[in-house]
């Protein structure tokens, strides 16, 4: 006879098996990519098998959670696949705690659980994604235009004061390094060879580029004070960074942190040491614009 306590968390692992099940299930059905939705069915298969493994100790059916099944399916979508069910995943601590509560009653239990999700994990990285395979490219992008334009951004708001004027150079001074580098990485990626194609390699460079320019001068455009402006900017700054190192971290199961602190530095020195050279600069030639 299963403790209340217990009871009730072999039927959380069962919601949980049964809900990833039909996420699974709903994502192959999804995706146009035969290879991948052979991939997600298998997973959808050993899922179903840790529900009924669970089963067999409560003797009980439970209802999927239908809010996780439209989150993580919305999530997918957007986002890709890969991303959706690692982010799923690693927000399942159902593992360790189930592990933990039932090691003592139910040895074969932890082992069993144990095995199939490192049989899960090696199938999720058989998932072969566009997204992913030119994830360095946008990396490229993103990072070029993030250390670059932030820095500039911060000489031309003490440099020039007018927030129009500093939109625009900042538009002028961005545009022509994203075509630069678009063309960069396609030459770069003809070169390699590899399954990359070199035209789509250099769009996701440059679109990568191009979205977060504009990210960066959208509070000159929006407000007159411009070191209101260079504040929003920096916190634009930080923002992206966080939101892509988050996504390349949970994507290619890479430390987050170490990342994030790193390009954030990296970002926010650059911009201090052109804001100083702004200063120097419009101190030196006693510009007033």
């Amino acid at each position: 006879m299963l403790s209340e306590e217990i009871e009730g968390i072999l039927l959380n692992a069962q919601r949980n098996e049964v809900t990833e099940h039909l996420i699974y299930e709903k994502l192959a059905q999804s995706t146009k990519d035969p290879r991948n939705s052979e991939v997600l069915k298998r997973i959808a298969r050993d899922e179903l098998k840790h529900y009924e493994f669970w089963k067999g100790y409560t003797r009980r059916d439970v209802k999927p959670s239908r809010f996780k099944i439209l989150k993580y399916s919305l999530i997918s979508k957007i986002f890709g696949i890969t991303f959706g069910i690692k982010l799923m995943e690693k927000s399942e601590e159902k593992a360790q705690e189930t592990y933990e509560k039932i090691a003592e009653y139910f040895p074969n239990a932890k082992d069993f659980v144990k095995d199939e999700d490192e049989h899960e994990r090696q199938l999720m990285n058989l998932i072969d994604e566009e997204k992913l395979r030119y994830v360095g490219s946008m990396v490229l992008g993103l990072n070029d235009a993030l250390v670059e334009l932030t820095g500039a951004l911060a000489g031309f708001t003490l440099a020039l004061t007018d927030t129009r004027l500093i939109a625009i150079t900042g538009l002028i001074t961005g545009i022509a390094p994203a075509l630069a580098r678009a063309t960069s990485e396609h030459l770069s990626t003809k070169s390699e060879g590899g399954s990359k194609n070199p035209l789509r390699a250099a769009a996701y460079t440059g679109i990568a580029y191009v979205l977060t320019v504009m990210f960066l001068i959208s509070p000159y455009l929006l407000f007159q004070d411009a070191y209101v402006c260079l504040c929003l900017t920096i916190l634009a700054a930080i923002t992206i960074i966080f939101i892509f190192t988050f996504y390349v971290s949970v994507s290619r199961d890479l430390p987050f942190k170490k990342r994030f602190i790193e390009m954030t530095l990296i970002s926010l020195g650059v911009a201090g040491i052109t804001f100083i050279i702004g200063f120097l600069i419009k101190t030196s030639l006693n510009l007033e614009v």
